[in-house]
């Protein structure tokens, strides 16, 4: 078990060994990271239309990233305004306005990949055996990727540690997940390792989708794929909301997105001073998702 763990692991560590200066090599690493995401995904809806039973699988889907969704969700959110209390971050008026209704679009469009897929797979009479080790190839591919994006990120180590309130959102959205995590698991009686593998997503919708797929199956997969997803668009709706008067909460539940995809918004209406928090903070969670998935997953 611990084996196959550390096969997942290596990739991720040796990309993260490896120092890119050039910015077109970057580049071209970016563009095929984003590429697999997308061919992994429709290889997930295709694993989804080889499942027995799909309308009940499908019903389970949905139970479960509801579950998970709103016992991470309140417990996020029940404990992140006590920052603002004891802690608050000032911040500014934003000088224009998000297209928000184009970032929603971005990530709405991942779920018609998975849909294409699914749909792929029910219409044409082919044989799926393959594609559960297709999306294990894939995926160390993917891993190695990201792992250079997290060493070339611009973070140092020193600006990480110098940075205390990233560091405690970060712990503060750790412990409230986890917490969610087991909350939906008893509600779902399933395995604890499981609803904690669930709760480890931070709002990376398409890497815990891809991780918990490959191990739990595609049943888990696809609700850890939508559930991260409505995160992230909740996410995106609450930040211009929340965060003139809770900056804190708005910039821990956007969890490991808050480094790439909802940093502009948080940006844009809440100034510069929440930009290095919500960096480190999302760089911490970005960080730890694989590796808090594949270590429950190997439990």
């Amino acid at each position: 078990m611990f084996s196959g763990i550390l096969l997942i692991f290596l990739p991720l560590i040796i990309g993260y060994l490896i120092p890119v200066h050039n910015k077109k090599h970057l580049d071209f690493i970016n563009t095929q990271t984003s590429r697999l995401v997308l061919v992994i995904l429709t290889l997930m809806g295709l694993s989804l239309a080889a499942l027995d039973n799909l309308s009940q699988n499908l019903s389970q889907i949905l139970i479960y990233t509801a579950t998970f969704f709103i016992a991470i969700s309140v417990c996020n959110l029940a404990a992140l305004p006590f920052l603002d209390r004891l802690w608050p971050t000032a911040t500014v008026d934003g000088h224009h306005h998000l297209p928000m209704s184009k970032m929603m679009m971005e990530s709405i469009k991942l779920v018609f990949v998975v849909a294409a897929g699914l749909i792929v797979g029910l219409v044409l009479d082919i044989d799926l055996s393959w594609v559960d080790q297709a999306s294990e190839a894939i995926l160390l591919l993917l891993l190695f990727f990201i792992g250079i994006q997290l060493r070339n990120s611009g973070m140092t180590l020193k600006q990480i540690v110098l940075n205390k309130k990233g560091i405690i959102i970060a712990a503060v959205i750790i412990v409230t997940s986890f917490t969610g995590g087991i909350i939906a698991a008893l509600i779902l009686d399933i395995p604890i390792t499981h609803g904690l593998a669930m709760a480890s997503g931070f709002g990376w919708y398409s890497l815990a989708g891809i991780l918990i797929g490959d191990g739990l199956g595609s049943v888990f997969g696809g609700a850890a794929f939508l559930n991260e997803l409505l995160r992230e668009m909740l996410a995106l709706m609450l930040i211009p909301l929340l965060i003139h008067r809770y900056p804190n909460t708005a910039i821990g539940y956007a969890g490991a997105t808050a480094m790439d995809f909802t940093l502009p918004v948080i940006q844009n209406t809440g100034g510069v001073r929440c930009v290095p928090i919500a960096i480190v903070s999302g760089f911490i969670l970005s960080l730890l998702v694989p590796v808090f998935i594949l270590f429950f997953l190997s439990l």
